[in-house]
């Protein structure tokens, strides 16, 4: 399973060869450092542990200034692990945007916005309790009743209620590869991406 660790630009429109506009989110994929191999031998299972996004060593802690120093490379801000890489590399080898193909369809992790604190209406669609007659003049965003009355005397845990909202781990699936720019590690894939610009976002090949 190839992937690599990714910074979402933002979104932007393409033109395929009909002249359709198609909108599009442009990601700048890499270069990620290889900064650890684990293997079955040592660790129990392969991985590839990468590193993106260098930092300066005065935000890094010594034991980790250690671990970038045994590969080679500066500190980097995010570090992930890849199980069953697919892709021979060796301690401080560099991956790039290239080892994804034009056409390729990859899934693509991130975190979505955080809206804060939200009400029923926006967090779980609900329509209010009623009109405004008839004294309900402030139910309409309300959630109405909780259903705990005598009994069961309490509140049954994952009731839809106000909460935060946003800021979970989604996973697009199946996201077309539009086009590739090695030289600038980007990439343009079909369709929106989760998160904010600038935030991180993982690109993965399962296949």
């Amino acid at each position: 399973m190839k992937g690599i660790i990714g910074k979402k630009v933002g979104m932007t429109s393409y033109f395929d060869e009909t002249g359709k506009s198609i909108s599009c989110t442009l990601i700048e994929a890499g270069p990620c450092v290889v900064t650890q191999i684990k293997t079955n031998d040592i660790d129990g299972y392969s991985a590839v542990q990468l590193g993106f996004d260098t930092k300066k060593d005065k935000n890094t802690s010594k034991p980790l200034q250690k671990h970038f120093a045994k590969a080679g490379t500066p500190a980097k801000r995010k570090v992930l692990e890849f199980r069953d890489f697919g892709l021979e590399k060796a301690l401080g080898d560099t991956i790039s945007v290239d080892i994804f193909s034009e056409g390729d369809k990859v899934n693509i992790v991130g975190v979505s916005k955080g809206k804060g604190f939200q009400g029923v209406v926006k967090r779980h669609g609900f329509h209010g309790v009623g009109g405004q007659t008839h004294g309900q003049h402030d139910r309409n965003r309300a959630p109405g009743s909780l259903g705990g009355s005598s009994y069961p005397s309490r509140v049954f845990k994952g009731l839809r209620m106000a909460g935060r909202d946003g800021g979970k781990t989604v996973k697009i699936r199946n996201i077309s590869v539009l086009k590739i720019f090695a030289d600038k590690n980007l990439m343009v894939v079909n369709g929106c991406v989760p998160g904010p610009k600038g935030s991180y976002v993982v690109i993965k090949n399962d296949n």
